[in-house]
This record gives C-alpha cells, sequence and structure tokens, in this order.
C-alpha cells in the first residue's frame, strides 16, 4: 500500500550499530572538539560571571573593592562550572585510551 507520495510502507529496516572508531585521528579530532567548545563556554561564563559582580556593585553602589570580590567569587563559580563541562565532556567525547 502506497503512502502519501507513493511511497511503499514496510518494516523499517534494522542497521546494525558498530562501535566507534578509537584510533588517534578520532581521538584527536574529538579533544579539538572538547577544546573548541571549553573556549566558546568559557568565554561566556567569564564573561557572566565579571558582568554579573560589576552590576550588582554598581546597583548597590558597593564600590570597587566589592566589585572586584564578587568578580573574583562568581569567576570561581564559573571555574567549577567549566570543570564539569569537562568532566562531562571527556565522558561523552573518547579523548583518551580506555581499558
Amino acid at each position: 500500500m502506497g503512502g502519501a507520495f507513493g511511497v511503499a510502507r514496510g518494516p523499517m529496516m534494522e542497521t546494525a550499530t558498530l562501535p566507534a572508531a578509537q584510533d588517534s585521528r578520532a581521538r584527536r579530532g574529538s579533544f579539538w572538539t572538547i577544546v573548541s567548545v571549553m573556549i566558546l563556554v568559557g568565554a561566556e561564563v567569564f564573561g557572566v560571571a565579571l558582568a554579573a559582580g560589576w552590576a550588582i556593585a554598581g546597583l548597590l553602589e558597593l564600590g570597587d573593592v566589592v566589585s572586584y570580590i564578587l568578580m573574583g567569587l562568581f569567576s570561581l563559580l564559573g571555574l567549577y562550572v567549566m570543570i564539569l563541562l569537562w568532566r562531562r565532556a571527556t565522558k561523552v567525547e573518547p579523548i583518551g585510551r580506555r581499558r
């Protein structure tokens, strides 16, 4: 029986899933993918951290010293987020030898 566009409907073909090749070329590609994501996300995370510290101190008129302290605290939080991202990304992308 034909479908809306005249395509026969039948059982879906089953495809075998092959394990990903773990050669050095694939690992290098995965490594550069993770590094690129870390640079992109890191720029955004630390930009937000610095802007948030500056904005909060400015809105509450807390002064320069408190502004720098807030920027530092938010940057430490951003660093923690980046470490979590690195750990999760390296679990997904094969960049090292797995046993």
